[in-house]
């Protein structure tokens, strides 16, 4: 208690170092926030289609390695599919990028999603349906729009706005809100329609969902399916999020730029700790040669500095923390939708104090070596 005693004497002593060495952490810590956060949200993104979808498993083309790319099915795969044991249901659906041009004069690329209407709920949760109803779908030409992704779909995603999808007449009559992917906007419509406007036969389908039986395992179901169907590959839904996530991160410079930016986060609150606690303890020499001339050790002199960099720590990582948490909810409004686990909040503040602390070692350096004797001189 003495020691943090003495310490918040020292931090109040010399504000203007303090604030500086607070403001410090405060940035690094809400730089290194901010980058995690958008991460998240690509991330989340980019597997948005294999995460969102109440599916055990997906069964694509062979050479599929991101659920964003899906290959072209035989729909008689999902006839094999379903005369195997162990799958309590499994049905198609339909993905395919198209060109969309709207009355603003505007175009664009969308992501059409099909799929019949009964089965929309295992694709779409109910609870991301802010206007009309999946029955709406049933009527020619109709498709949904994503609210986030409005300034993309032509601005007007009202119900009953007509819009051209690869040259044929289309309307939106379902608005969808958080239901978006990594890149085109998601437009979801019955499994026919979504052939319809792309030009597809019937009898193409991208991938078989399956929902499997409460007594198996996804793993065993979907090799045995990889065993006894040619050119397909079954993947389990939290095992397809994982490969695409890898491919993309692999192929695009996303995990570089964020980690990079993290990384000079870091370096610059190092150096910008480090170097204002170093000039704090140049101006407070004489202090620290008193307290060791009435007896402090250097142990104590130690835990002293260790404890002002601790409350520093606490105390900029807290007043970034806020900041955060208003970034998050102003980003929030336009759709960059995040979370930060208990865990990864605990993770930047061990990241924060080992800056803190670490930072105060150029101050330690110097002031080991004042002797106790200079007070006098």
């Amino acid at each position: 208690m003495f020691i943090l005693k003495t310490a918040w004497k020292f931090i109040r002593f010399d504000k203007a170092k303090s604030i500086g060495v607070v403001v410090g952490i405060m940035i690094s810590t809400f730089l290194i926030g901010q980058q995690l956060g958008i991460f998240i949200f690509l991330t989340n993104a980019m597997k948005a289609l294999a995460t969102n979808v109440k599916a055990d498993i997906w069964v694509v083309d062979s050479k599929t390695m991101d659920v964003n790319q899906l290959g072209k099915l035989d729909v008689r795969v999902l006839r094999a599919v379903q005369s195997l044991p162990g799958i309590q249901e499994a049905f198609p659906v339909f993905i395919t990028g198209a060109a969309a041009n709207y009355q603003s004069g505007e175009s664009g690329g969308i992501t059409l999603i099909g799929v019949d209407i009964e089965k929309l709920n295992a694709v779409l949760d109910s609870s991301k349906i802010i206007a009309g109803k999946p029955s709406d779908l049933q009527a020619d030409g109709a498709i949904s729009g994503e609210y986030y992704e409005r300034k993309n779909l032509g601005e007007n995603i009202d119900i009953g706005t007509a819009l051209e999808i690869n040259g044929k007449r289309a309307f939106f009559k379902m608005q969808t809100k958080g239901f978006r992917g990594f890149g085109a906007s998601f437009c979801v419509t019955t499994i026919d329609k979504a052939r319809y406007f792309s030009n597809q036969s019937s009898n193409i389908i991208s991938a078989v969902l399956i929902k499997i039986t409460p007594d198996q395992n996804a793993d065993s179901i979907s090799a045995l399916i990889n065993k006894t169907i040619f050119g397909v590959k079954a993947w389990p839904s939290e095992k397809l999020a994982k490969a695409t996530l890898k491919k993309i991160l692999g192929s695009s410079g996303i995990a570089l730029s964020t980690g990079t930016l993290i990384i000079f986060a870091l370096i610059a609150g190092f150096f910008i700790i480090g170097l204002t606690m170093y000039t704090s303890a140049l101006d407070r020499l004489k202090d620290y040669g008193t307290l060791k001339a009435i007896g402090a050790s250097n142990k104590f002199i130690t835990r002293l500095i260790l404890t002002q960099a601790s409350i520093f720590a606490i105390v900029g990582f807290a007043i970034a923390y806020l900041l955060l948490l208003g970034f998050k909810k102003g980003v929030a409004s336009s759709g960059l939708i995040f979370s930060f686990s208990p865990l990864l909040l605990c993770c930047i503040f061990v990241v924060i104090g080992f800056i803190s602390i670490g930072g105060a070692s150029f101050a330690l350096r110097r002031i080991k070596g004042v002797e106790p004797a200079s007070v006098f001189r």
